[in-house]
């Protein structure tokens, strides 16, 4: 079953996005009929789908969505509405401009677009898996022949694409090759999508687990007990640095600290050459009731409120490889994200 897919009713012809229901996991596997750009955006805001590429594809297959149900201006100003709906995640923004290029010609050809943007997605994690692999291989010859533990945080599997997903695709590719030992699944507070996705996910696949508390994991790597660090990504600017899920930035000090391979993988798409810096991404704050409540019981006495900054900025200095679909990236080296304006940027960036 995919994370988000299209389907064509038979009712009118009208088709409508499948998606899981990525907030009653592990509980429930449950799979929603979304036909409206309104439904799509109450999906993507209480984050029943979530993920940079499944945000993408969402993007545009909300497009199809608008298209359908109305007219050129109609579907613009719900694109449009779409397009903002989780400011940090620019492949949600990439998805739908993608889609609106078409909406001139049509329905059919903006959905052509968003079912070409699925495809890709599939292509795209099958091939960060394989590079993801490789690097791995490259840069721990030893460990990987003896078996590698593997750290991560949030959720960056199929859940959170299409197909097989970005970091955790990786660590997949590693246990179907035999190479894994164990993960340490950060449990991603406060919404828990480590322990609860990540974790049924490695289930799924039979892969050797643990959740840890979030601030277990530096100790952890100060041990020597973790080999490598991979993550997802929701944005990476022009120089390289790279917004993830919140405790992201620590990781990438503590694998520093330790002196292990820092590893994001995420699609080409995720980056964005138009922002410069981590410092100008608009990083979504997601208020105070999802920190002090907990499964309907609230942890904190009345009045309590809260900072819930969704996203944090890895510097790029920090990590050791951007691993996309179609490339990897050493930032820790100068490497940076577009070689197109390479020369511009070493001349402004700091490393």
């Amino acid at each position: 079953m995919r994370a988000i897919d299209w389907f064509q009713s038979d009712q009118g012809g009208l088709g409508y996005i499948s998606l899981i229901d990525q907030t009653l996991l592990p509980d429930a596997l449950t799979t929603l009929q979304i036909r409206t750009v309104d439904e799509l955006i109450e999906c993507i805001q209480r984050l029943a789908v979530r993920g940079a590429p499944a945000l993408g594809v969402a993007g545009a297959m909300g497009v199809a969505l608008a298209a359908q149900n109305g007219n050129t201006v109609t579907a613009r100003a719900d694109a449009l509405r779409l397009r903002v709906s989780r400011p940090t995640a620019v492949n949600l923004a990439w998805g739908v401009d993608q889609a609106l290029e078409a909406l001139e010609r049509g329905t059919q050809a903006v959905l052509t677009v968003a079912l070409s943007i699925r495809d890709q997605d599939v292509i795209g994690s099958h091939a960060m898996a394989k590079r993801g692999y490789e690097l791995l291989a490259d840069l721990l010859p030893e460990k990987m022949a003896s078996g590698l533990n593997l750290l991560t945080i949030c959720n960056t599997g199929a859940l959170a694409a299409v197909e097989r997903g970005t970091a955790l695709g990786v660590i997949e590719e590693v246990f179907l090759r035999g190479n894994l030992k164990n993960v340490f699944a950060c449990e991603t507070r406060p919404l828990f999508q480590g322990a609860r996705l990540t974790a049924w996910e490695l289930s799924n696949m039979g892969a050797p687990h643990q959740t840890i508390v979030d601030s277990a994991a530096n100790f952890l790597m100060a041990q020597g007990r973790v080999d490598a660090v991979l993550v997802g990504a929701d944005r990476i600017t022009a120089n390289g640095d790279t917004a993830n899920k919140i405790g992201t930035f620590s990781l990438a000090l503590g694998a520093q600290f330790a002196g292990i391979p820092f590893i994001v993988v995420a699609p080409e798409t995720t980056i964005d050459c138009e922002t410069a810096t981590g410092d100008l991404i608009d990083i979504e704050d997601r208020g105070t009731e999802e920190v002090v409540v907990i499964n309907g019981k609230v942890m904190s006495p009345a009045g309590t409120t809260s900072v819930n900054p969704a996203f944090d900025v890895t510097p790029a200095r920090l990590i050791s490889a951007i691993v996309t679909d179609q490339r990897a990236i050493r930032p820790a080296l100068n490497e940076l994200p577009s070689d197109e304006v390479a020369n511009e940027m070493t001349a402004t960036f700091r490393f």
